[in-house]
């Protein structure tokens, strides 16, 4: 079998998207590469400090708390203070905490810095979400959105694999590391990645009520409406988008506590988990570029609901494992799910966001991210200690087979649009490569169909974001 098709293949996954978008990519990437904290913070806390598996569990829940603030708070500020203000203060905080970490020793300490990071880190997603729809068209959306999330994940592997081989020099010189590693994101950002957010448009412009191009024009920083998270969920079709991300959430972030305490109870070694949820980020390292190509003509909604039954077959499938192989076949399954859901939730909540409020849109979905991260530890611990692992990952099934009918039935139309957009924009790519036209910047015409259709929504938007 010839290699070429493959690397054909490759350069069209990775091919004209513009050069900002690349720094951001590296900026996730190296970010990630020192994300240390999160993946050590228990052993931190009750094998070095000496705490209680209680306080430990407590202090990651208060991580979740801060950012159920954060992303809503970053959304905000990235809107009306600007996509990479908000990236560069977000990522120096957290840098500030990661550092601070490494000296505190009292439990009111940790906790506060720990609370306090994850209002940090969860502000700078969402400008991070709206940075990507600023530079890239609407057609390459869904790509470079996976693209994103296949660096996060490199990233995190290569701190896996590290901090485990550091782990000899101590918990506090992996957290100073981090600080390093954030320090260094925030730097590329400052130094190379353009402030994207859209400037207010002209009078004139206003006037005659032209829209502009997307991404160098629209409502500018709040397009004289100020809107509020509660604001941004009178968006039916937006809000039913959260609720259902919800859900599907929830059942992604079960695993995460539900998995080790369901091998415990089979009577698997500790070691066993270790490896099994390894295959997570393997997979996704592995195969999100080949996934993003299989799905990249599927319908947004499709994609959505495929994804949601992946979660629920995966994660109902283990309440029937019962070894190490078993369990990593579901977690096979769900991570599946995961490749798909990810990207095509964010340009879902990119195409349905108004241009001036892209910031606000991606906090509130942001949030919805805290939230369930925030709930299923608790959840999980509460229904395995009770009616049993068993009832858990059946619930967890059913949750997921209800966001799956919702997508399928509430959003199809809404999400209708962004077919069209894709299906232009990609004709209109094709033809560019076909002259020999090469570069890193966008495809000569986006579609007009998909313009007018996102110009109309922007209208729309802004109208009612008014009228509220």
């Amino acid at each position: 079998m010839s290699i070429v098709p493959l690397i054909r293949s490759a350069r069209r996954t990775v091919s004209g998207l513009p050069p900002g978008f690349w720094w951001l990519w590296l900026s996730t990437l190296v970010n990630r590469t020192g994300a240390f904290v999160l993946t050590f913070l228990s052993l931190f806390l009750t094998q070095e400090l000496g705490f209680s598996g209680w306080y430990a569990g407590l202090v990651i829940a208060l991580h979740g708390l801060g950012g159920i603030a954060g992303a809503p708070l970053g959304g905000m500020l990235s809107d009306r203070w600007g996509r990479r203000p908000t990236m560069v203060t977000g990522h120096l905080g957290t840098a500030a905490g990661a550092a601070s970490l490494a000296v505190v020793t009292s439990p009111w300490a940790v906790a506060v810095v720990v609370l306090l990071m994850g209002v940090t880190m969860q502000s700078v997603r969402p400008a991070i979400g709206a940075t990507i729809a600023d530079q890239v068209p609407e057609h390459d959306r869904r790509r470079a959105y996976a693209l994103n999330y296949w660096a996060l994940n490199l990233g995190f592997a290569i701190a896996a694999t590290g901090g485990g081989a550091a782990l000899f020099l101590g918990y506090r010189t992996l957290f100073v590391a981090e600080a390093v590693a954030v320090a260094l994101c925030a730097l590329i950002v400052f130094l190379k990645l353009p402030e994207t957010r859209p400037e207010r448009r002209t009078a004139s412009v206003e006037k005659e009520g032209g829209s502009g191009a997307e991404g160098d024009s629209g409502d500018g920083a709040d397009g004289g409406v100020r809107l509020s998270t509660l604001d941004v969920l009178r968006d039916g079709p937006f809000r039913t988008l959260v609720l259902l991300n919800l859900l599907v959430c929830t059942v992604f972030s079960t695993p995460w506590v539900g998995l080790p305490l369901t091998m415990t109870a089979e009577g698997l070694a500790p070691d066993a988990y270790g490896k099994v949820i390894a295959v997570n980020g393997v997979v996704i390292v592995g195969f999100q570029l080949l996934v993003n190509r299989i799905t990249e003509k599927r319908s947004p909604a499709t994609l959505l609901t495929v994804s949601a039954l992946l979660f629920a077959v995966g994660t109902g499938a283990t309440a029937l494992a019962g070894t190490p192989l078993l369990f990593a076949a579901t977690v096979v399954v769900w991570t599946i799910g995961e490749m798909v859901h990810v990207p095509t939730n964010a340009a879902a909540t990119a195409r349905l966001a108004p241009v001036h409020a892209r910031g606000r849109y991606q906090g509130v979905m942001g949030m919805s991210w805290s939230v369930a991260g925030f709930i299923a530890p608790i959840m999980a611990g509460w229904v395995v200690s009770g009616p049993g692992p068993k009832a858990l990952w059946l619930g967890c099934a059913v949750v997921g087979t209800i966001a799956a009918a919702g997508y399928a039935l509430l959003l199809r139309r809404a999400l209708a649009g962004d077919e069209a957009a894709e299906a232009e924009g990609k004709e209109g790519k094709e033809d560019e490569e076909e002259r020999g036209v090469r570069g890193g910047g966008a495809p000569v015409r986006e579609g007009r169909e998909g313009r007018e259709a996102h110009d109309e929504r922007d209208e729309k938007g802004a109208e009612k974001a008014a009228a509220a």
